[in-house]
């Protein structure tokens, strides 16, 4: 009885700790590479109409991303908003060029080989 009872704790302890990481944890940041990079124009908005009959309005940019070692590649994301001009922007790049998220980050937070660049 005893055994079922510490083996059932141990279960218990497992799942909590599941259940936090699937909650806390953003997994579109693991395995990103981080890339940085300054809105300097307006996103491109595209309207969708959704099966409701409200409008739904995105933003796209094409804007030139560099990572810490000074790599420089263009990438092209969407937003839900128009991004605010002269934001800094750690972008979360995976597979090459795809964007998972993004954070607004301070100037001073951005490596200095990508400030350069």
């Amino acid at each position: 009885m005893k055994k079922f009872l510490i083996t059932m704790g141990i279960l218990f302890v497992i799942g909590v700790v599941g259940v936090f990481a699937i909650a806390k944890i953003d997994f579109n940041r693991f395995n990103a590479e981080n890339y940085y990079l300054q809105i300097t124009e307006d996103g491109e908005p595209h309207e969708y109409k959704l099966s409701d009959g409200s409008v739904m309005t995105s933003y796209s940019y094409t804007l030139e991303a560099t990572n810490a070692k000074g790599t420089t590649i263009p990438l092209e994301f969407n937003a839900q908003k128009n991004l605010r001009k002269g934001a800094y922007l750690k972008m979360y790049v995976k597979k090459g060029d795809q964007v998972s998220s993004y954070d607004e980050v301070k100037l001073e937070d951005i490596p200095l080989k990508a400030l350069k660049n």
